[in-house]
Order: structure tokens, then sequence, then C-alpha cells
């Protein structure tokens, strides 16, 4: 075995040292020279730092992505705050004001389709202030012959846009039915007739399906019609305390106040069935008129719902029939 040499026992070298493996090289210090802080550690802490960095930029990489989904699934914008001062109350994605241009619309067919030769001028100064400036002051009119308006009610808006709509009113002019489509411009808070107005159809009449044969109940329509008189009369004057004797317990109806008097049952249907039954009665009321002279004479027909209990019939409501004429047996 070949010892090593006196002189080879001193610092080993930095780069061979008992083997093949190869050291980072010493810090060489001055001989005397005091101790130097301790290099800085680089381990695991470096390694945590730059995972927390990570974790970090991925949260937030998330929370963005979710808002960015939740924002296209809902429709969400954010709102710009320049064009929501532009826009305004009266911008343009305020809805149509649909309620006013309809009373605006029944305001101006009150005077357009009214008109004579004598009542020109004033026809014309009227309708100025529904129409644009330099507007046919007449609307079409050729000043010759009449028009007179009896009744017209709104009978629907077709809106267009925010600003445009055509309202249809339903009249009755010179004793016959019509329609009136008038087309009506808003913005800003005011309303205009934009155009000329249209004349269109009525509703034709139609003639509704045959009722059902029904299955009447002859026993219970025979009490009931002969029960069921002094309810109506009580009904016709109000009197609470006597309609109380026809209705179910809990049951509450109001009566007419004395605006008609009761004179008679024309007919009354009461279907088979259980002790809840829906019936038809069409009663003739007596219409107050002058003092002497004959009373006029009106039938109406309502639906009723009555229930039976120990052996009598009693009212649980009262309301207009849909049912059609002829539906009573």
């Amino acid at each position: 075995m070949v010892r090593r040499s006196t002189l080879d026992r001193g610092p080993q070298s930095d780069v061979h040292d008992g083997g093949s493996d190869m050291r980072a090289p010493r810090r060489v210090q001055a001989p005397g020279a005091p101790d130097g802080p301790p290099a800085a550690w680089r381990g695991a802490g470096g390694r945590w730092a730059v995972w927390a960095l990570r974790v970090l930029v991925w949260v937030v990489l998330i929370v963005i992505g979710v808002r960015g989904v939740i924002a296209i699934v809902f429709g969400q914008t954010t709102p710009s705050r320049s064009a929501g001062a532009a826009a305004g109350p009266a911008g343009p994605s305020s809805p149509f004001p649909s309620g006013l241009a309809e009373a605006y619309a029944q305001q101006f067919a009150s005077v357009y389709l009214n008109f004579s030769q004598a009542t020109a001028t004033q026809r014309a100064q009227q309708l100025a202030s529904f129409l644009p400036n330099g507007a046919d002051s007449q609307l079409g009119w050729n000043r010759a012959g009449s028009l007179s308006l009896e009744s017209d009610q709104v009978a629907g808006i077709d809106v267009q846009g925010a600003q445009h709509a055509v309202v249809t009113l339903l009249a009755r002019v010179n004793g016959q039915l019509m329609e009136l489509g008038v087309p009506i411009y808003a913005a800003n808070g005011g309303m205009v007739v934009s155009g000329e107005p249209a004349w269109l159809a009525a509703p034709p009449r139609i003639t509704p399906p045959a009722p059902a044969a029904g299955n009447p109940d002859f026993a219970a329509q025979n009490a009931l019609t002969l029960q069921l008189p002094a309810f109506f009369g009580a009904y016709a004057s109000g009197d609470s305390a006597t309609m109380a004797r026809f209705l179910v317990h809990g049951a509450s109806v109001a009566g007419l106040g004395g605006a008609v008097t009761y004179s008679a049952i024309s007919s009354i249907y009461v279907p088979a069935g259980g002790d809840t039954r829906q019936i038809t009665v069409s009663v003739v009321w007596k219409i107050p008129g002058q003092v002497g002279a004959a009373p006029a004479q009106l039938q109406m027909t309502y639906d009723m719902t009555v229930v039976s209990q120990n052996a009598n019939w009693y009212v649980k409501s009262i309301r207009a029939s849909a049912q059609s004429t002829g539906q009573q047996s």
C-alpha cells in the first residue's frame, strides 16, 4: 500500500476528494479575516414561493373565466356610463308608451271621424294638434259630405319598435261598425299621428257551435224553479238578509241594489250529477222607468253553482253565463 507523503497531508484538493464526485469550490477566506455571513439558502423555500405565485395566477384566471361564462349565459353587459347618460329616460331603449298611445289615438278619432261642411274649419284646427307640421289640414277629407262617430273603443295595439305603433279602434260610424288603424310615432315624451289612418273591416259575425245535448235532472230542476224566485227577488233589491237564507254557509253574493226588479224565470237547466251542480238560469228583469208607464223588461242569463243540503238547494255563486242561447231546456 502506498502511503501518502507528509507533504500531501494538507488540505485536500477542492476538485478531487476520495472519488470522482465534482464539488463546488469552497470560498477561500484570507487568514485572520473574520467569518463572513453564511451564504443564502436556496433550498425548498424558493420552490414554495414559485408554486404560491403559480396558484395565485391560476386563481385569477379562473375567476376571470367564470365571470365571462356567467356574462355570456345571462346576457350581462358592463354598463357604459356615457351611453346611459346619452340615452336617458326617453332614449331609443325606452319601451313604447302603449297606454298613452291608445288614449291619444282615441282622442284623435273623436275629431277625425266627425266632419261636415259646417264644421270643416273647426275640424282642421282640432286636427292640427295631432298632426306633424305641413300635414294636410283635413287629413284626406275632400270637404264634402259628413261623418258622425257614435262610439269607439281601443281594440288593440301593434307595437313596431320603440317609437312606432299602430293603434286599432273599434268604432261605430254613421250606424256602421268598423275598425280604424291609427299610426302613432312617439319620442322624447311626445307623440303624433304619423300618417293617414286606415279604415278596416269590423270583426265578422259568426255562429257559435251548437250546445251539446244535456242530460237534465228534472227533479232538481223543479225544486230550484220553486226556490230561486225568492233568491232573485232579494238579489235584485240587494236584500242581503234575505239572500243569506239561500246561500251556502260561507258564500258571499253582492246584490244589484234595486237597479232592477224580479219578474220571472224564463228557463232553467240543471244537469244530472252529485250534490254540487253548475246550472244555467235565464231571468226576466223589470227596468225602472217613468211612473205610470209600462216598465221595460230584459231577459238575462246566469251561470250558478248550487249545492244540495238537507233536501234543499243553496246558492254558492252567480256569474255571467258563457252558454249559447238555447242551452236551457
